[in-house]
């Protein structure tokens, strides 16, 4: 048999139904994909993956909002390219082609963020995938004025979250993970004042928040920031136990070991969890995912990998990692927010929930990315620090009308239980996350 005899397979299991299209139709956004032309993908607004083949071609495209990973298999007749949203479906699905024992999860691939990937299916040896990218935000492009950039800012948040309204049905309740920070709070007093100015009801508004113990921080900030603002009649608060705050759990949802993310994603399971159990049919949940990568907000002390100069300096380091081609970047989970994102989509997906994360869409990142971050700090990390409480808070005054109450920067996994909890529910060590994850593909 020829190279050009060899038979090729695409399996793809993605689920379009969980693409949320803001501007374009399915049909359209496929059609995009499938062209590989970077520019007509660029024009997608919203959440979504997508993979399309034209021949021997497949063409995948993402945002930061949905994962899509791939893994080619041999057969006799010709390559095979299996699509899906997780590990564990791609080799589920390779187990009903009788192809189980070629699986490995470090065989796997993850569709980076930003990027059309093209592979070429055409027999052996392996085709190398191509990366073009997609959405390349203008840096440095907005004036140094905290009030303009905070303008600009929420109102492309506002603009993606009337989208998202658009298109769910108008007596669907919609529920917030809400911490009472930056990022929750602005989604939660956005999609509140564009339900009043829609005409329709905010009381379909609750903002969950979760509580594990009596001296959990989120818990009281949560409700403080509501008291402030009046909005107390929207709070729901979801407790649960030490006993519901299993990391292994989490490493098995989201198919990682990354210590920050499956700490906060073990949070985000018990979370949804608790929200399933009181409201069997609730569908859409929204999150403030994707803020701190936006505006730069992470103590740049605690990782020794980075300085403020490469923070600053690099095209979406925290939302894409390194790129594509730096030594460093994961082939297997991509890098930054695109791997991390995980943290927030899985648990969602993994009880049932819509979940939307408006401050990972690329519209509302290229807003932050033309933030000219040297001009406004100067290289100095508490200017950066203090740049996004400044920021939101001016946009949610000049949008909205509203004096937010900000808060300083409390990750989840901190502030839903007390610090001598977090210490004795999670490992220090991040090769004791690692092992696990090695431990739950052997054992499966």
């Amino acid at each position: 048999m020829t190279q050009s005899q060899y038979l090729h397979r695409v399996i793809n299991l993605m689920d379009p139904s969980r693409n949320i299209l803001l501007n374009v139709t399915s049909q359209q956004a496929s059609e995009y994909v499938q062209s590989g032309d970077p520019a007509l993908v660029s024009k997608i607004q919203g959440q979504f993956a997508i993979a399309e083949t034209s021949g021997r071609m497949v063409r995948m495209a993402r945002s930061i909002g949905r994962s899509m990973r791939y893994f080619l298999a041999k057969k006799v007749d010709g390559p095979c390219l299996f699509i899906a949203e997780r590990m564990e479906t791609l080799r589920e699905a390779l187990a009903q082609e009788g192809l189980a024992d070629q699986f490995h999860p470090s065989y796997t691939r993850t569709v980076p963020a930003h990027y059309v990937v093209q592979i070429e299916l055409v027999g052996c040896p392996d085709p190398n995938p191509r990366y073009e990218r997609f959405f390349t935000p203008n840096r440095n492009s907005l004036p140094s004025d905290i009030e303009w950039i905070g303008q600009q800012y929420i109102s492309e948040l506002a603009k993606a979250c009337d989208a998202w309204l658009d298109q769910i049905p108008k007596n669907e309740p919609i529920g917030v993970l809400f911490s009472g920070g930056i990022d929750s709070g602005a989604v939660l007093v956005t999609l509140y004042q564009r339900l009043l100015s829609r005409g329709e009801s905010p009381a379909r508004l609750k903002a969950f928040t979760l509580k594990a113990d009596h001296d959990a921080s989120d818990a009281n900030q949560a409700y403080s920031f509501l008291q402030k603002l009046n909005l107390e009649m929207l709070w729901e608060p979801i407790e649960c136990s030490d006993a519901d705050l299993d990391w292994r759990e989490a490493v098995r949802i989201v198919e990682d070991y990354k210590p920050l993310d499956i700490q906060s994603a073990t949070m985000a399971i018990a979370l949804c969890k608790g929200i399933r159990a009181r409201y069997p049919d609730w569908k859409y949940l929204v999150d403030g995912d994707g803020g701190d990568e936006n505006l730069k907000d992470y103590p740049i002390e605690d990782n020794p990998e980075l300085t403020i100069r490469s923070v600053l300096n690099n095209l979406m380091l925290y939302q894409e990692g390194w790129g594509v081609h730096a030594i460093k970047h994961s082939l297997v989970h991509s890098g930054g927010q695109s791997r991390g994102h995980a943290r927030t989509s899985a648990p969602a997906a993994a009880f049932g929930f819509a979940g939307f994360s408006p401050f990972a869409l690329p519209q509302v990142i290229n807003v932050a990315e033309s933030i000219p971050f040297i001009d406004l700090t100067q290289w100095d990390h508490e200017k950066l620090y203090a740049l996004k409480g400044q920021i939101v808070s001016a946009g949610m005054k000049s949008v909205m009308g509203v004096d937010m109450p900000i808060f300083p920067k409390r990750r989840f996994q901190h502030g839903a239980v007390s610090s001598s909890s977090f210490s004795n529910l999670f490992p220090k060590d991040e090769d004791v996350y690692r092992k696990a994850y090695q431990e739950h593909w052997a054992s499966s």
